[in-house]
């Protein structure tokens, strides 16, 4: 009896290791950037079987999360967290096709399960607010007056039956205000089976990760049923997009002063006519440049995440995006794998031992090729005045020969008040609206104090062209107490949201998208000081009135020949006779001075 327990529980075990090695997988993607600026792409995968996940067994996705999820009844979540600005001109197009790339500050959208619009709503207010307790975030900020419910933008990534999608609602918010920090990247970590102690999540570090010019991470949910396979599962992706400039990167953190380089170290473009002796234009070196790991992200990699999903080829891998004649020297012991394509290899990380990567200063003249994003996207106020202004978006196709349709989508707050009739897009060289262009739009008005206003516009920019979106609006006066602290600074609107359907880059088929930078509307201010000032005055006049009438119905007045008790000559004796003690004290001390 007891050898059958035994063999059962080994082969407990050995599904265990077997279902742990396809249900978990980490890989760091490194690409160097012009100029002199570095891609570090960190992904974590982790699986569940969509049965353990509803009877709450939890593995490897965190426990923490699915409950929230369960309670909730959310079926489908995407989180992110960004800062910065992807320099698209230099940078070309966004890591994984900006399907995990979010609006700056906070944003936030999930398919909630529900009968009615209003129960949805309330599970979904219910999700922030937990989701803001778990993040460390403002999440719970995020009210009716910060929620849509797109209509074209977004579609649901996962599988999800169709007796299930008659249910499901989609609901959508952001804070652009929101500053990301170290205290949102903790909690982010513990959802990972090592925690950031192992891995490639071992090269996370605060410092760095908020001191980057761009860095974004996203948290996606959603069940999959793969091709073939019985069960459904759960899947649960964690991204970290970064780009660091490396020579920033590597001040040591106690000494992290900048120092002017010596003249002897300057690489100087001398092409240039206004090179001279005392004239240095830099070089862009950011092809040939000398770093490390442990230079850039101050430590090595410690090992791998889980020793069972070693095993499992490419589950843990670190991959470089250089040319093939760039040299680049590992650890001892590392297995590496060449791309075909020559600009690409990955290394597979050592069990126990630490990973390091360095390459060399080197003379290269080009790097891996950058390529062009789909559409080119700038969004800004227009207008002066605090009464009215205008949003001017321009959006440039940069492919000579194919078109290129995407989604619109703007979630203004209720205080920006847009004309619809107003709407105009325009291409160069016309002086009136294409009727081409606009193909669908959809409008939700705003409520005061309730909804804000939703807008998708479908359009097609035809190649090599650049449409100019643009529209007026009109700005509402908030009551006092709606004024922030820092009233004077500014309202933050959340960027706009761009689906590509079409275009010449997107070969995989799947949704690509972008997102323009986030906008600071000046409001009507009144000004602040002048009900403090009358606060103070009226304050100042009830007090001295409110007490001298006081006194008035209180205090009774007599004379002090009157008061009972009151002996005037008495008094005066007492205080004849004080004043005579302390003078003969003075005198007394003066003559003991003059004795000595």
């Amino acid at each position: 009896m007891t050898f059958h327990y035994f063999l059962l529980f080994l082969s407990l075990l050995c599904n265990r290791w077997g279902q742990a090695s396809s249900d978990y997988h980490e890989k760091l993607l490194l690409q160097p950037l012009p100029p002199a600026s570095l891609l570090a792409s960190f992904n974590f995968h982790s699986n569940a079987s969509l049965t353990s996940f509803e009877q709450q067994h939890f593995t490897f996705i965190p426990r923490s999360l699915g409950q929230i999820l369960q309670h909730a009844k959310t079926r489908e979540l995407h989180l992110r967290f960004s800062t910065g600005r992807w320099n698209a001109e230099s940078w070309g197009t966004r890591p994984w096709g900006g399907a995990k790339e979010g609006g700056t500050g906070v944003e936030l959208w999930a398919w909630v399960e529900a009968e009615t619009d209003e129960e949805a709503f309330a599970r979904w207010i219910t999700l922030n607010n937990a989701l803001s307790g778990l993040f460390c975030a403002s999440l719970n900020f995020i009210d009716s007056t910060r929620t849509s419910r797109p209509v074209m933008t977004f579609e649901p990534v996962g599988d999800h039956s169709d007796a299930s999608r008659a249910n499901l609602h989609l609901l959508h918010g952001t804070l652009p205000h929101e500053v990301v920090c170290t205290e949102n990247l903790t909690p982010f970590l513990k959802l990972l089976p090592c925690k950031g102690k192992a891995g490639i999540s071992s090269l996370l570090d605060g410092h760095k990760l908020f001191d980057a010019s761009w860095q974004s991470m996203a948290i996606d949910v959603r069940p999959v049923c793969p091709a073939g396979e019985y069960e459904c599962v759960v899947e649960m992706e964690q991204s970290v997009d970064m780009v660091l400039d490396i020579e920033r990167s590597k001040r040591p953190r106690d000494n992290p002063i900048p120092r002017p380089i010596p003249r002897e170290d300057l690489v100087c473009d001398t092409s240039k006519e206004y090179s001279s002796e005392g004239t240095c234009y830099p070089m862009d070196v950011s092809y040939g440049q000398q770093w490390t790991l442990s230079e850039v992200f101050g430590r090595p990699i410690k090992g791998t995440c889980l020793v069972e999903t070693s095993e499992v080829p490419d589950s843990q891998s670190v991959c470089l995006n250089v040319p093939a004649d760039r040299d680049v020297y590992t650890s001892h012991g590392v297995t590496e794998f060449k791309d075909t394509s020559g600009f690409s290899r990955c290394f597979v990380l050592p069990t126990v031992d630490d990973f390091e990567l360095m390459l060399p200063k080197q003379s290269v003249q080009t790097g891996s090729p950058v390529r062009p994003p789909p559409l080119y996207a700038e969004r800004s106020i227009t207008g002066h005045g605090q009464e009215r202004g205008g949003i001017q978006t321009l959006l440039t196709n940069p492919s000579l020969d194919t078109p290129v349709e995407f989604v619109y989508f703007e979630s203004l707050p209720w205080f920006m008040k847009p004309y619809l009739h107003t709407l105009k897009v325009l291409l160069p060289g016309e002086g009136k609206q294409s009727p081409s262009i606009i193909k669908d739009i959809y409008y939700r008005p705003s409520v005061d104090r309730h909804r804000g206003t939703q807008l998708e516009v479908r359009m097609v920019v035809p190649a090599a062209s650049t449409a100019t979106l643009t529209y007026d609006f009109e700005k509402a006066i908030l009551r006092y107490t709606e004024y922030p602290p820092d009233a004077n600074r500014g309202f933050d609107v959340a960027p706009a949201v761009i689906r590509l359907i079409s275009s010449a880059s997107n070969t995989t088929g799947d949704a690509m998208y972008l997102r323009t930078t986030s906008l600071l509307l000046p409001l009507p201010t009144p000004d602040f000081s002048m009900p403090y000032n009358v606060i103070i005055l009226t304050s100042t006049v009830m007090a001295l009135a409110f007490g001298s009438i006081f006194n008035l119905l209180v205090r009774r007045f007599v004379g002090a020949d009157e008061a009972q008790g009151y002996d005037i000559k008495r008094l005066g004796a007492l205080v004849r006779g004080r004043l005579v003690m302390i003078k003969d004290r003075l005198l007394g001390a003066r003559n003991q001075k003059k004795l000595q």
